[in-house]
């Protein structure tokens, strides 16, 4: 029964939090968003206190149910374990392994001192909240995506607007590559191993390992039932138990109940309290009982999850006629840019978990995962697909570490994230010789006017002149802009940001 309970429990978190990363409308959020800002890291670098206290207490009081229900990339694990049990003729193809010590805390050790450092990246590639935000979106957002893109076709031959296309893109090929090296490593150790990289890898698990210890339920082995079977070691998918010894290693205990679900005599119980000593069986006398029938003790397991590589589909685009639409190049910019209620570039990089949760409801395709090394997975803004609306809060809304806050709607609009610059040489109005006021008619504060290219001559071709002072830094004049493959107005990030 209390198997049973995890399962139901870790379904419960572990779909909606994948459609978090699946979800490009936003609808999903509003339901379940609570679910990304109880995981730990986020909540930790949100310095969310309460939340953080009850998970600490959580485990004091039953162990690591963090990691077997909460956690979405430990329930990952479980699934391809349970994968690969199906796939072997025995289930129970696991045994007890001494635990890793040295490793666990000196990569625990590792990941404080990279984040203290500012190194945020470089700790998000074994942060388990992230890592797996980053194979949803690398890899299962891709398919989503085309499947609702095939269902939106549909639904129009039958005059129905029910789905809608959407721009299906590899959103950065350093983070694609980095999701799929860590969906192969966690999937190989999984299907080979059960909960390796939870209890030799993870810093998460390390750290309520620590706690689980002291925890007040346990699994408990009564000894005086225990028949040698070795059913339970053989179920561990975090090799903790010890049949020969009778004991287990808390640390890595994730109290999952498989060691419950299969002990035929009833030898292992999750309870406060010890059970009472009692002399070991004979072995000559155990050798005499009959086995239980285990198949009456086996449930449905959870569906499986099928994951695929996201290849890029890109769409021809035309201008109207049959000339093809050169696609816009990103351009070289001094300082990154980062969403309005970042507050800078340092704050933002220090409390940003790289999850993409923002990459994945930015409705206007602007934000994308950063390739630069030093800020490797870390969101940026850029303007190729779209620019930043002033009505549109929704990163600020999804964000679990508070990395993105605007305290009000109408306080986006007032945040100066950048401004933009003109580059003469690139501009139609100098190139081809032809009038084009695109930057100034769609500027939403008015930061753009164009002026004679020379002064002494009004009827000269006009240019753009931008009013620093009045820019937000959006990016709809460099959107916008029809110079290819790089515009003739782009937006330069500003390291701290300013209110107009």
């Amino acid at each position: 029964m209390l198997r049973k309970i995890r399962i139901a429990l870790a379904i419960l978190f572990f779909v909606p939090i994948t459609l978090l990363f699946l979800d490009f409308t936003g609808t999903i959020h509003a339901w379940f968003g609570w679910m990304a800002k109880i995981q730990f890291l986020p909540a930790v670098l949100a310095l969310n206190v309460g939340v953080v206290a009850g998970l600490l207490l959580l485990t004091l009081l039953f162990g690591r149910v963090y990691c077997s229900v909460v956690c979405p990339l430990g329930v990952m694990q479980d699934l391809v374990s349970w994968l690969s049990g199906r796939r072997r003729r025995h289930r129970n193809h696991f045994r007890y392994s001494p635990a890793r010590t040295w490793l666990r805390w000196g990569v625990f050790l590792l990941f404080v001192v990279v984040m203290a450092a500012g190194l945020g990246s470089i700790g998000a590639l074994i942060a388990p909240y992230s890592a797996y935000g980053r194979i949803v979106q690398s890899l299962l957002a891709p398919l989503w995506g085309w499947g609702n893109n095939l269902l939106a076709w549909a639904a129009e031959r039958v005059d129905s607007y029910a789905f809608y296309s959407v721009d299906v893109w590899v959103k950065g090929l350093a983070t694609l590559v980095v999701a799929i090296v860590t969906f192969v490593v966690i999937a190989v150790l999984a299907w080979r191993n059960g909960r390796t990289w939870c209890n030799t890898v993870c810093p998460v698990g390390t750290l309520l390992g620590l706690l689980s210890r002291f925890s007040l339920f346990k699994p408990r082995f009564d000894v005086a039932k225990c028949n040698g079977c070795k059913l339970c070691a053989r179920n561990c998918k975090a090799s903790c138990i010890d049949p020969e010894a009778h004991t287990i290693d808390y640390s890595r205990c994730v109290a999952c109940m498989d060691c419950l679900e299969h002990c035929r005599q009833g030898a292992i119980s999750y309870t406060w309290r010890r059970s009472e000593a009692a002399v070991t069986p004979n072995p000559a006398e155990k050798s005499g009982e009959a086995p239980a029938d285990a198949s009456r003790r086996r449930f449905l397991g959870v569906v499986g999850l099928m994951v695929g590589t996201a290849l890029h589909a890109q769409e021809k685009k035309v201008d109207g006629g049959l000339a093809l639409i050169e696609e816009k190049r990103i351009p070289k910019r001094a300082t990154p840019l980062v969403p309005p209620g970042a507050r800078s570039l340092r704050d933002f990089l220090t409390h940003c978990t790289a999850c993409q949760l923002c990459v994945t409801v930015c409705p206007n395709r602007v934000l994308r995962p950063s390739g630069d090394l030093m800020r490797l997975m870390k969101p940026e803004m850029s303007y190729e697909r779209g620019y930043c609306r002033p009505e549109c809060t929704k990163c600020s809304e999804v964000c679990p570490t508070n990395a993105i806050h605007l305290t009000e709607f109408c306080e986006k609009s007032s945040i100066q994230i950048g401004h933009a610059v003109w580059i003469p040489e690139n501009c139609v109005v100098n190139t081809d010789g032809v009038s084009c006021n695109n930057c100034e008619r769609h500027c939403p504060v008015a930061a753009i006017r164009m002026v004679p290219r020379n002064p002494d001559d009004p009827q000269s071709p006009r240019i753009p002149t931008v009013d620093e002072a009045r820019c937000i830094g959006c990016g709809a004049c460099e959107n916008l802009c029809p110079a290819r493959p790089f515009s003739a107005i782009v937006v330069e990030g500003h390291e701290h940001h300013r209110t107009l």
